[in-house]
């Protein structure tokens, strides 16, 4: 019986410690997206930007600033939000204020890492920005996953919303 319980639980744990990982470096995943990489640029996130992000992610938001790479009408962001209790990291490509790719790149959490796979992350692609800063489209959430869905669809706005800003801020200049 104690083999039993020791085989059920070494099967159990295999199967949480398989969902944590590294799937692809961050600096790997910007390089990818250019031809040649451009210089990151900085986005500052203060007054009415912040309130809009924080209405997105339904908390408040600490960071003072953002990394961002673009050329021409391409941009990239790496962002993070936490699933349940761990960050997720999430790389987002957009083309044209349309999202081209949104992977995730580092996966902490024990549960939910369906998320990773191109059958999930495919739905974002194309999408954009509505004016109420909803995606376009509805994004089909994976059961037992729902708290990662709602982390990278949050990261999906906050990425379409920070582009809009800095190409606004790029034509105002």
């Amino acid at each position: 019986m104690i083999y039993k319980l020791i085989f059920l639980f070494l099967i159990i744990s295999a199967g949480s410690s398989y969902a944590k990982g590294t799937y692809q470096q961050p600096e790997e995943f910007v390089s990818e997206a250019f031809t040649k990489q451009p210089e990151p640029q900085v986005v500052w996130i203060k007054g009415e930007l912040r309130a809009q992000i924080e209405n997105i992610l339904q908390h408040k938001y600490k960071a003072k600033r953002i990394r961002y790479w673009q050329f021409d009408k391409r941009s990239v962001w790496v962002l993070e939000e936490i699933g349940k209790k761990k960050p997720i990291t999430v790389g987002i490509i957009i083309d044209d204020n349309k999202i081209s790719q949104l992977k995730v790149l580092v996966f902490r959490e024990t549960r939910g890492w369906e998320v990773r796979y191109p059958f999930f992350t495919k739905q974002f692609n194309q999408l954009s920005l509505k004016t109420d800063n909803s995606l376009s489209e509805t994004i089909d959430s994976i059961s037992g996953a729902t708290l990662s869905v709602r982390a990278l669809r949050k990261l999906a706005q906050i990425a379409l919303l920070l582009n809009k800003n800095t190409q606004q801020s790029a034509v105002n200049k």
